[in-house]
């Protein structure tokens, strides 16, 4: 059960906002911020879009069958502090595991990405994690003009162009144009996880109007390229379903495992960029 729990939390960060619960802590990461210092020679890419702006919030509710396990929520703000003049934006993903799931298997993680508004991409990542009592503590600082990543600990990493981090990956990926992409197409991109770069790959399956306990909306439907075999026993286990909008937002996550069922369903929302894709 706790592996079926964390593989889950894993999901979610990577491929539907931030990782689920996070702990409740105040603290400032503005130093590390301010020493992320690009070379200023190198022009920055820009990126067309209105996926998302600073104010957005989500929350989601997570069940194992019927079970309520837990919440998990991201929201974004901007900065005070800029990067080369450019804006910068930062998501903090939080939640908890509740009920009986806290006494069984007590979660309390907190994700953070700090990303140029422009250009869609990471210059500081922060991660703190306590499943059970198994502690991470990362910060990666994001060198996008040396395509290097500084863990913090005295390692740096060859990362290719513009290379995303666990949350930063989700927002890039909502701005991406999905006009033409057809069933069966795969989307990836590199994305430095665990002092690793990886390709996050997701098939998209086609469009479908779905209903959850906040209404009707329609929705573009993916499978993400998973590992089968150890919980997973076809790739097609795992559904999920984001707004079929400028948006882009993750309405409901399905998994099928091999003990159960893990869904994951959006309960509240404002902020947002754009109207939801929402049937009447």
């Amino acid at each position: 059960m706790k592996k079926i729990l964390i593989v889950f939390f894993c999901f979610f960060c990577l491929f539907a906002v931030a990782q689920f619960p996070a702990l409740k802590v105040n603290y400032s990461n503005s130093s590390k911020l301010a020493s992320v210092a690009p070379d200023s020679n190198k022009e920055l890419r820009k990126i067309d879009h209105n996926a998302f702006k600073a104010g957005e919030k989500l929350e989601w509710v997570v069940r194992y069958g019927y079970i309520e396990a837990g919440t998990a929520s991201i929201e974004l703000i901007e900065e005070d502090t800029k990067i080369l003049g450019r804006k910068v934006l930062h998501a903090i993903g939080i939640g908890e595991t509740k009920g009986a799931f806290d006494w069984f298997f007590k979660v309390r993680d907190r994700y953070e990405t700090y990303f140029d508004a422009e250009g869609v991409f990471p210059w500081l990542f922060v991660r703190r994690v306590d499943e059970g009592g198994y502690l991470i503590n990362q910060d990666y600082r994001f060198h996008q003009n040396k395509n290097m990543v500084d863990n913090g600990k005295g390692k740096t990493f060859e990362t290719p162009d513009y290379v995303q981090d666990m949350i930063s990956a989700v927002y890039f990926a909502r701005t991406l144009d999905l006009s033409n992409t057809k069933p069966g197409d795969v989307i990836t991109m590199p994305a430095f996880v665990d002092n690793k770069v990886w390709p996050a790959k997701v098939r998209f399956i086609g469009k479908e109007t779905i209903k959850t306990k906040t209404g009707k909306y329609k929705c573009l439907k993916f499978n993400p390229v998973i590992q089968q075999g150890r919980i997973f026993k076809d790739e097609s286990d795992m559904t999920v379903y984001i707004t079929d909008d400028e948006n882009k937002i993750p309405i409901l996550v399905e998994a099928k495992i091999m003990v159960g069922s893990v869904k994951m369903e959006l309960i509240s929302y404002e902020g947002l960029a754009n109207p939801l894709a929402k049937v009447k």
